[in-house]
């Protein structure tokens, strides 16, 4: 027996419709409770709740195409301004009410002007016969705009006086929605995030042809076993089903074992999946790129927690001053002539290396270093290493630091200089691999410290050719 049922719609459309949303029976038959048969009002705002990844979209944008219910769905990040919004909500309304994709640009300044054009677009004989939904994904985003947005879509069948619902889908509870000043609450509903059942069920159908669901289960009971605690969410653990299948089907296929062989399977896939394991959500590599790794028995441990993708987003000379960040948090001071000073001449051992006699800086952290110690360090470590004609710090060409020196003199040269580094560090201070220590107006100057750790640092010193090992006090 079917578990959705409502009078007013086709029962081959709502056994379809069960179908496609497997594990959501009781949130699609509460929907349609409130939705009603399609001639009726039906509740002017539905505000939709959940964690990632639990449905939320999939289902309104399947529920609203299956029924072939009147709709306009929009994604409030791409559309983040309100005109952009009121904008694409009447193209939507336009293709919707003439059948027809909507090519002429549609203006829409402010809200009076979209009540009006929306009254307009839903004056054919189909939209006025027929509840309309308007449904509005990552509807958190309506906070940043303009303070009578989110209450006139609350009350937007009020305003326009027609017969429109408006959905907002959202991450977030409404109690971090509701504005200061009284407004109309919506109907809340809320998404659960999906049980390991749920999961084992849904990804179950999604078993390739060739082999037998029993056997694609018992791949997914094994996957979730694994993954489970560490990552609920749905996308994740779809994609690491495919990327992961066929390590496991490896015996299947080389005639070692048959699809019942469920130990000699597992003992085949758990290394594989521990691996795995380190790139859950991060991505640091493709799939194509972990599939060749597979093939030529490459360790996925190669790839240590974030040093694998961090340093890759960094620009060139932004490695070099991390690395000269690193140096001047974990060498003392009076190290500085012995490791970046070309004749320092000669340092009598006794006075320069007793490590028996001292503690490893790596153990007591990382010390707070001026700025001009850490410029000192950064031209001595890149010096001779790139073109005299590139620019450390920005792409500014030297052609117009020069005429801004033959008008204005060096000391605006150097100011502008200046700017570029501290706007470097910033970043650096912002991607919390370097932190301020102390306040910003202290009169020395402002103090720094590295927060990176030391497979972290040498990470970023391969990719740039610089054997940090030979600079560091502690490894002498």
């Amino acid at each position: 027996m079917p578990n959705l049922e409502h009078p007013a719609y086709p029962a081959a459309d709502l056994l379809r419709l069960e179908s496609l949303v497997p594990c959501r029976e009781s949130q699609v038959s509460m929907l349609l409770s409130i939705f009603g048969e399609r001639q009726q009002f039906s509740f002017p705002c539905i505000f939709i709740y959940g964690h990632t990844s639990s449905g939320k979209t999939y289902v309104m944008q399947t529920l609203l195409t299956t029924l072939q219910l009147p709709h306009v769905f929009v994604n409030c990040v791409e559309c983040f301004t309100s005109r952009l919004l009121l904008e694409e909500i009447l193209i939507q309304l336009q293709s919707c009410s003439s059948g027809t994709e909507q090519t002429s640009p549609v203006r829409c300044d402010t809200l009076n002007d979209f009540v009006r054009l929306f009254k307009q677009a839903v004056a054919s004989q189909e939209l006025q016969d027929q509840t309309l939904y308007i449904v509005l994904d990552r509807a958190e985003q309506l906070r940043e705009m303009e303070a009578n947005i989110l209450p006139a879509f609350l009350r937007l069948q009020e305003l326009t006086d027609r017969n429109v619902t408006v959905v907002l889908l959202s991450e977030i509870v409404w109690e971090l929605f509701r504005p200061n000043m009284g407004c109309f609450e919506p109907f809340t509903m809320y998404f659960p995030d999906y049980s390991i059942g749920h999961l084992q069920k849904i990804l179950s159908q999604n078993h390739p042809p060739e082999y037998s669901a029993d056997f694609y289960a018992a791949y997914i009971n094994i996957l979730l076993g694994v993954f489970y605690m560490v990552c609920r969410d749905l996308k994740e653990l779809r994609h690491l089903a495919a990327l992961n299948f066929a390590k496991y089907c490896e015996p299947v296929v080389r005639g070692e074992a048959n699809e019942r062989d469920t130990r000699k399977l597992w003992k085949n896939i758990e290394p594989h999946l521990k691996k795995a394991m380190q790139t859950v959500y991060l991505r640091e590599i493709s799939s194509s790129q972990w599939e060749r790794l597979q093939h030529v028995g490459g360790e996925a441990g190669q790839l240590k927690g974030l040093s694998a993708h961090t340093h890759v987003e960094l620009p060139y000379y932004s490695k070099f001053l991390l690395i000269a960040a690193y140096l001047a948090s974990y060498n003392p001071v009076r190290t500085d002539k012995r490791f970046f000073l070309k004749h320092h001449g000669k340092i009598r051992k006794t006075n320069f290396m007793k490590k028996h006699e001292k503690t490893s800086n790596h153990l007591l952290g990382p010390k707070p270093f001026p700025l001009d110690r850490l410029l000192a360090i950064l031209y001595s470590i890149v010096d001779n290493r790139v073109a005299p004609t590139a620019n450390i710090f920005s792409q500014v060409s030297v052609y117009l630091l020069f005429n801004l020196f033959l008008v204005s003199g060096i000391h605006q040269v150097l100011n502008v200089i200046c700017k570029l580094i501290n706007a470097k560090i910033t970043s650096l201070v912002t991607l919390q691999l370097l932190s301020v220590v102390g306040q910003n107006d202290q009169l020395d100057g402002p103090r720094y410290k590295c927060t990176v750790s030391l497979d972290f640092i040498r990470a970023i010193a391969r990719t740039v050719n610089f054997d940090i090992i030979k600079y560091l006090y502690d490894f002498l």
